[in-house]
Parts: C-alpha cells; sequence; structure tokens
C-alpha cells in the first residue's frame, strides 16, 4: 500500500519548478493556472527569485503548492494512471494539507492557490513581526518538548506547533518565551535548540485571527469527497467527509500538526511506501518515524521516470 505525502514551508527554493516546467506542458499548464488565479507572476518568481520575495509566506505557501501538484501531474500523465489508482491515501504537512486535498480532488487548483495566498497573508497579519518565533528543538521528543515549552511559557504562548518525528520537534509562541525555551534545553535533556527564520509563530494560539480568516474563506469554497481519504495534521486520521475537511482546516492554522502520528497511523494502516512529492524533507522524516517503510521524494523528471518503472 502506497501514501502521497506533500511538503509544507520551508521546502521553498529559487529555481523551483523549472526544470519540469521545460520538460513538461502539464507542469507549465499548472503554473500557469496558478499565476492566473493569483493575478500575479509567481512562476517567474519561483524561477528566478529574489529569494527574499519567495520566502515571504504568501508567496512561499502557493509556490510550495504549486510545484508539488506540476510534479504529481506530470507523473500521472507519464504514467497513464491518476492518483487513485496509485495510492491509498494522501497527506500533507501544514500547508501541504490544502496540497494533498487538490492532489485529491477535493478542492480545485485555483481555489487552492487562492486559499493559500490567503492563508500566508492572514498568518503573516497575525502577529506583529518581531513579536512571534518558532524553534527547532533537536533530540526532542513530544514528551521533552511539551514539558519545556510548558516551563518557558511564563504567562506567553509556548507551544508545540510540530510533532515531525521522534528526534525533531518544533514549538511556537511569543519569541520571549521561545528564546527563554532556547536557553533551557539541556535543563530537559534536549540537544539543541534552533531558533527558525520564519516570520510569524505558525500553529499556536496567536494564530486566531488567521484561523477566523480561514473559516470565512472556507465557508464560501465548494469542498468535494476526495478520490482518496487524507490524513488531517490536527486528528492524525484519515478524513473523507467534507464537513469535517473544512473545520480541520480552520483547526489547523492554530493546532500542533501531528506528522510523526499521521505516519505511524499509515503505516498501521497498511501503508509500506511514502512518495513525497515537489520536496525531500518529509521523506527524512518518515524514515525516522518507521525504518521499515520505504519513502521516496519525486522532484525531477528522472525521479518521476524512475518512480514509474518500478510500479
Amino acid at each position: 500500500m502506497r501514501a502521497f505525502i506533500f511538503p509544507g514551508q520551508g521546502s521553498q527554493a529559487v529555481g523551483m519548478g523549472k526544470e519540469l516546467a521545460a520538460a513538461s506542458s502539464t507542469a507549465r499548464e499548472v503554473f500557469q493556472e496558478v499565476d492566473h488565479a493569483l493575478d500575479q507572476n509567481l512562476f517567474k518568481l519561483m524561477c528566478e527569485g529574489p529569494e527574499e520575495e519567495l520566502l515571504l509566506t504568501e508567496n512561499a505557501q502557493p509556490a510550495i503548492m504549486a510545484n508539488a501538484i506540476a510534479t504529481l501531474r506530470v507523473m500521472e500523465k507519464e504514467g497513464g494512471k491518476s492518483l487513485s489508482d496509485l495510492c491509498a491515501f494522501v497527506a500533507g504537512h501544514s500547508l501541504g494539507e490544502y496540497t494533498a486535498l487538490c492532489a485529491a480532488g477535493a478542492v480545485n487548483l485555483t481555489t487552492t492557490a487562492e486559499l493559500l495566498k490567503l492563508r500566508g497573508q492572514s498568518m503573516q497579519k497575525a502577529v506583529p513581526v518581531g513579536e512571534g518565533g518558532m524553534a527547532a528543538l533537536l533530540g526532542a521528543d513530544i514528551k521533552k518538548a511539551s514539558g519545556l515549552a510548558k516551563a518557558s511559557a511564563e504567562g506567553e504562548v509556548c507551544t508545540v506547533a510540530n510533532d515531525n518525528d521522534p528526534t525533531q520537534v518544533v514549538i511556537s509562541g511569543h519569541i520571549g518565551a521561545i528564546q527563554r525555551a532556547i536557553e533551557a534545553v539541556k535543563d530537559h535533556d534536549i540537544k539543541r535548540g534552533v531558533l527558525l527564520p520564519v516570520s510569524a509563530p505558525f500553529h499556536c494560539s496567536l494564530m486566531t485571527p488567521a484561523a477566523e480568516a480561514m473559516d470565512a474563506a472556507l465557508a464560501e469554497v465548494t469542498i468535494l469527497p476526495p478520490v482518496v481519504p487524507v490524513f488531517a495534521n490536527v486528528t492524525a486520521h484519515a478524513v473523507s467527509d467534507t464537513d469535517e475537511i473544512r473545520r480541520l482546516l480552520v483547526e489547523q492554522v492554530t493546532g500542533t500538526v501531528r506528522w510523526r502520528e499521521s505516519v505511524g497511523n499509515m503505516a498501521e494502516a497498511g501503508v509500506e511506501q511514502f512518495v513525497e512529492f515537489g520536496g525531500k524533507v518529509l521523506g527524512g522524516m518518515v524514515k525516522r518515524i518507521n525504518k521499515d517503510v520505504e519513502a521516496s521524494s519525486l522532484i525531477s523528471m528522472d525521479e518521476i521516470e524512475g518512480f514509474l518503472k518500478g510500479l
């Protein structure tokens, strides 16, 4: 059994999608549709930069999605098979959950691009720059990270944002609390705390204004039943009901990304192969979560062709 997975923020890089677009009209069509949806030359920014503009949350989120969907659609076209022929589940890390829903036909590409642009803008606006932050805790499991976050809060927000794998957890909140946590890692038997280069404290209660903006936007959106179940970040379980998908996308803005549990639950459901589209971050996490499963990443035409040959 196979699952298709889609990366979150941090997978963006200048040059992304360029080779694929040069090789495939299918990829070019995806990038053109996203550009048209956003009334923006996003693909030019993806290919040429400048990097600081691509790193902006409102650009990075739709760019990462567009690159992953282009990779998926090229694979479907080259292989002559649809997503539902090739995988049992889809899942995505944070913004990747929107990509997963698009991949599974629950939300169309234009709407997904528009939602991610709004999501990025809303998350950026929710907290003034400099007031919030995030840190990766290396050598930390969820128990150690939760204890450190609680001890460091001191009346401020400091919570687990991403439970990525058994060795890495990300915390989010007020910058003072995040800095206190980084200084106190050794007291909690954690190897290291690294301040992340992000512009806002994602996946914590400080994002409530962004959740409200997404609630209003999602209420207007048509969501169809996905062709395969989607593992939701905030529950770590499969979901197909459209009302539940809508509700969980709103909760996800402030909720913890339960990636470690999601991968574990997919493996328990029988998934033996995880295929990441448009990034090379999740494959490593998957292997740290369950060394017995296979994990691969598809970005280039060569990798797509290699995957199709192996089917």
